[in-house]
């Protein structure tokens, strides 16, 4: 009796202190009670993001930026957005942390420690934009299902790590391998141990480049838990889905990887134009690759305010999948007029690009500032909602803010 009362003080006190004060009649909770006030966490302080993030989701966790937030060049954490299946790892020991390497395709199957994979394979840093295939996914009509997300699910962050290539070449390829799939540590919603929540891959040719990576770093300090603690796969330019985050197995696959979340329309859109609410059929819908060129103005904050007599300074990001952006541009009515701005040049491939432009304004009145970036084939942002697909993937409007010249 008085080791179950220590211990019941012991988890009172852990309460009190989760809480910030004493809990009044906590001798009188029920073996196995959660009071309410641990019931709710607050993901901002549990992530480390910003208050201004929006919570999209909770069972698992997802939530975006707001345009503004995505101001800096290089996205820190406290504004990136965050993209779950399922429950992240509750228990990750990085000391025992092991990546496994096997498939049909493998010449061995080969497991590596953390310490292993930092210590015997060369270190390389990218800048790498990550953009979720339903960005932007809220403004589909007929509605699509899934998490809402406006047009804060994309950042570009600095990753650390070795290149997969390094890795899958030291384990050996066979020569009829054309896939990679990933298998990861995050727990199935049902917290069936059976069930993986998502295990996506990419053509071998994806998984080759000198861009993709095993990262263990974002921005010089390890990967936040929220994004892949201790060891997760960064594949710019693709959905980001494809950047399979706690992994600890990569199978080399002599077809098409058939994890979770690859086959029926799981980040998959029609492979030719359908009408806009029209049934496909899981045999008509093609995986997405390469991302859409795109670009978001984060300043100023939509709704700014300011006089005549100065020039509107703004400013983005924009960035194309696999390509390059080529051109920017603006306008200040409605899309008839078209007027360039200032683009600079990607630090590494894979990474976006920075805009500006000083836009002068001859009337008083409400105005909406629209942003437009072409890639280096030729191919513009659209104005408007692009092609209707049925989970609303690949949104790559114009975005546009509104301001108010008095």
């Amino acid at each position: 009796m008085h080791r179950r009362n220590f211990v019941k003080k012991t988890i009172l006190g852990t309460m009190a202190g989760a809480i910030g004060t004493e809990i009044v009649f906590g001798n009188h909770i029920l073996d196995g009670y959660v009071p309410l006030g641990l019931q709710d966490p607050d993901p901002f302080k549990m992530f480390n993001k910003d208050p201004e993030m929006v919570v999209l989701n909770d069972k698992p966790w997802n939530m975006e930026a707001r345009a503004h937030l995505l101001d800096d060049k290089i996205t820190p954490n406290k504004f990136m957005f965050i993209r779950n299946n399922g429950i992240i790892p509750e228990k990750i020991d990085a000391s025992s942390w092991t990546l496994t390497i096997d498939g049909e395709s493998a010449r061995q199957t080969k497991t590596y420690t953390l310490a292993e994979l930092k210590s015997k394979f060369k270190q390389y840093t990218y800048q790498l934009t990550l953009e979720c295939g339903g960005n932007g996914r809220s403004e589909f009509d007929p509605p699509a299902k899934g998490n809402q997300w406006t047009i804060g699910a994309v950042s570009c962050a600095t990753w650390t790590g070795i290149r997969l290539r390094d890795i899958l070449e030291d384990v050996g390829i066979k020569k009829d391998a054309v896939y990679i799939g990933y298998h990861g540590a995050d727990i199935h919603l049902s917290r069936d141990p059976l069930k993986e929540p998502i295990s996506r891959g990419a053509p071998l040719a994806k998984a080759l480049q000198d861009e993709t990576l095993l990262a263990f770093q974002m921005n010089g300090e390890e990967i936040p838990l929220a994004h892949g603690y201790p060891l997760r796969l960064v594949a710019g330019g693709w959905p980001a889905s494809v950047s399979g985050k706690w992994v600890n197995r990569i199978s080399i696959r002599n077809k098409e990887h058939d994890g979770e979340k690859m086959g029926g329309s799981s980040y998959r859109v029609p492979c030719k134009p359908v009408a806009p609410g029209e049934k496909v059929s899981d045999g008509d819908m093609c995986i997405i690759e390469s991302m859409p060129v795109k670009s978001l103005i984060t300043y100023p904050k939509s709704g700014a305010t300011f006089p005549k007599s100065k020039r509107l300074e703004i400013r983005g990001h924009a960035w194309a999948g696999e390509l390059e952006v080529l051109k920017m541009e603006y306008s200040i009515d409605f899309g008839a007029t078209w007027s360039d701005c200032k683009l600079e040049k990607p630090i590494n491939r894979l990474a976006w690009q920075h805009f500006s432009a000083s836009i002068p304004f001859t009337e008083i009145g409400y105005y909406e500032v629209w942003a437009r970036a072409t890639d280096s084939k030729g191919k513009a942002q659209p104005m408007l909602l692009p092609g209707w697909n049925p989970k609303g993937y690949l949104n790559n409007a114009c975005h546009r803010i509104a301001v108010k010249v008095i």
